[in-house]
């Protein structure tokens, strides 16, 4: 498996083997350029905001990648043009909802996404899980029901505090934390939540710190 962040929540996973496809998850307005990640077989979708779904780089990626599959969660669809809407499949549970997408094993858990505040509108959200190894959570803090090898942590957000990450990382307790979802924090919040995250994560767990656009095999 092998896994490149491409920027806050939006992260590319395949197997170099060959034996399963490519997923991208999230491609959003806060992500990198998606010009040079080549073919993708599936995009999984966490909710409709547009720092995890931007139009046009799904269009993008239709463009280059015809049989494209989009799995998403409820409140997506609506947000698609209408030839957009009548392919995405929708993955909704309140447990999980588990599927074959290109070659991987994936859980859907759909819950609330976090309250950025209660005067807005409440969303759906789906957290991910890929080969019963990668978390992604989206834009829920969901401590999933099996354990976790690899968790995409979020580390900056306006539904969260640091303490709620720190908590987070605690109750889930994975092997490795891949920091996400830090788009909207300047390079040295970054470096401080990061610090911060390092210093309080569980014994056991290591913090990775990967590149954008870096590839790195887990």
């Amino acid at each position: 498996m092998r896994l490149t962040h491409l920027g806050h929540s939006c992260v590319l996973i395949d197997d170099p083997a060959g034996s399963a496809g490519t997923v991208l998850i999230d491609p959003g307005t806060l992500a990198d350029s998606i010009d040079a990640i080549g073919d993708v077989d599936a995009v999984l979708i966490t909710h409709e905001h547009p720092d995890h779904l931007e139009l046009a780089k799904l269009h993008q990626l239709r463009r280059a990648n015809p049989q494209l599959e989009v799995f998403a969660s409820p409140g997506v669809p609506s947000m698609l043009p209408p030839d957009e809407r009548e392919r995405a499949v929708v993955l909704s549970s309140d447990d999980v909802a588990r599927a074959d997408i290109a070659g991987w094993d994936v859980m859907a858990r759909t819950t609330p996404h976090a309250t950025i505040h209660p005067a807005l509108p409440e969303l759906t959200n789906n957290a991910y899980g890929i080969a019963q190894r990668i978390w992604h959570p989206g834009d829920a803090l969901v401590v999933p029901d099996q354990p976790v090898d690899i968790l995409l942590l979020p580390i900056g957000a306006p539904w969260m505090k640091l303490s709620e990450a720190v908590d987070y990382l605690r109750a889930v307790a994975p092997r490795l934390a891949v920091p996400i979802h830090q788009g909207g924090l300047a390079p040295a919040h970054r470096e401080l939540h990061c610090d911060l995250l390092a210093k309080f994560a569980p014994a056991d767990t290591e913090l990775l710190l990967t590149p954008t656009g870096v590839p790195v095999e887990l």
